[in-house]
């Protein structure tokens, strides 16, 4: 199933980060590049990634986010994107939670062994 939706950040704090990483290093330019492509994607088919069970949400993020839904995005160099699908009246919304390296993804998500 296909849903177009609108990015959104959780937080100012949270946009601010994301646009700071284009006037950065070379590396976070690139993290930028990856990210630019991933909310192109977002805003055709809000499932785009892979939607994370419920169980294995960290409970950090019902707490910080107040969200029931997580979803992956796989980006290029080891990056996941996390966000959650929400409604707004009329709009589907894709909100960016965090970004994270594949190790510290693992951690948080409690995955062992990869």
């Amino acid at each position: 199933m296909r849903l177009p939706s609108k990015v959104k950040f959780f937080d100012e704090k949270m946009k601010f980060a994301f646009e700071e990483l284009e006037h950065s290093t070379t590396e976070n330019k690139q993290l930028f590049k990856f990210l630019n492509q991933a909310f192109e994607n977002l805003e055709e088919n809000a499932f785009a990634g892979i939607q994370i069970p419920k169980k294995q949400i960290p409970k950090e993020f019902f707490k910080k986010y107040r969200v029931d839904n997580c979803w992956k995005y796989n980006l290029p160099s080891a990056w996941r994107l996390l966000y959650t699908v929400s409604r707004d009246q009329i709009f589907v919304l894709s909100i960016v939670l965090e970004w994270n390296k594949h190790k510290e993804y693992d951690r948080k998500f409690k995955y062992k062994g990869r």
